[in-house]
């Protein structure tokens, strides 16, 4: 992983982002730079109106940026995005109730027409590695909400891409499941080595999954802080109750201006 992490994967250089308004407009993004690097976890982490899930759209593609540059391996995000570099989960799983999990995770195969039995194959791959091989016949609603998470997560999985942006993934979870996902997706990032972006409000949480932590603070949108965190991996739940994982909470915690 170490050496994998000395290749930038996504550079920003000076993003900012503004949307018009009627009256006045909203600078959601100011001056933006940051290297984030290939198999790195990496986390967002800021107030509501900080622009977190701006700069991750960005990255995606889903917006551009009114300011700066932005590159991902080299080419613009329209490039890695048509090239498939990216997977997204978002808040909601966003599942079909009429389709199983199964044809929930081989769905952008389909988009992607791949053969037919070729997408089984990689999805029941998928959902081996999120752990639900034995639920692919099932349909959402007879699974629970950290059940339909994973599969959003195969799903994004599906296409093989080399980053995983996710926008706040586990936050309508309660915490005994958003614990089993984290330790999930730390094993997820383990075997795959994906380039992570993780969007959360949640400092701890932040702590738990990464490598470094971005503070982003409010009123315009904007980088406050970069935090290494140097707990050791693999992570279990002990960490939690070092003076380590304490101190960088609160060092992420301080670190925002103008909160």
């Amino acid at each position: 992983m170490a050496e994998l992490q000395n290749k930038v994967e996504i550079h920003m250089e000076h993003i900012g982002m503004v949307y018009p308004a009627d009256e006045k407009e909203v600078t959601a993004l100011t001056d933006v730079t940051l290297d984030i690097r290939k198999g790195e976890f990496v986390s967002l982490v800021g107030p509501s109106g900080c622009g977190k899930t701006t700069l991750l759209r960005i990255m995606a593609d889903l917006l551009q940026p009114t300011a700066g540059v932005i590159t991902v391996g080299g080419t613009s995000p329209r490039e890695a995005r048509l090239k498939r570099r990216y997977g997204i989960v978002f808040q909601g799983a966003v599942l079909y109730d009429w389709r199983t999990v199964q044809k929930n995770v081989e769905m952008p195969l389909e988009i992607m027409k791949v053969p037919k039995a070729d997408r089984i194959k990689q999805a029941k791959k998928m959902l081996e590695l999120v752990n639900l091989t034995e639920f692919a016949d099932h349909y959402p609603k007879q699974l629970s909400g950290g059940m339909q998470q994973r599969v959003g997560i195969a799903r994004a999985l599906a296409i093989q891409p080399e980053i995983l942006l996710m926008d706040e993934p586990f936050s309508a979870l309660d915490e005994f499941t958003r614990e089993k996902l984290h330790d999930d997706l730390l094993d997820i990032w383990r075997k795959t080595n994906k380039t992570i972006i993780f969007v959360t409000h949640n400092i701890a949480e932040a702590v738990y999954l990464s490598d470094k932590i971005c503070a982003l603070s409010p009123h315009p949108g904007r980088l406050s802080a970069v935090v290494p965190v140097n707990l050791p991996r693999p992570r279990t739940k002990a960490v939690k109750d070092t003076m380590e994982f304490t101190d960088l909470v609160a060092k992420v915690r301080n670190s925002f201006e103008g909160v």
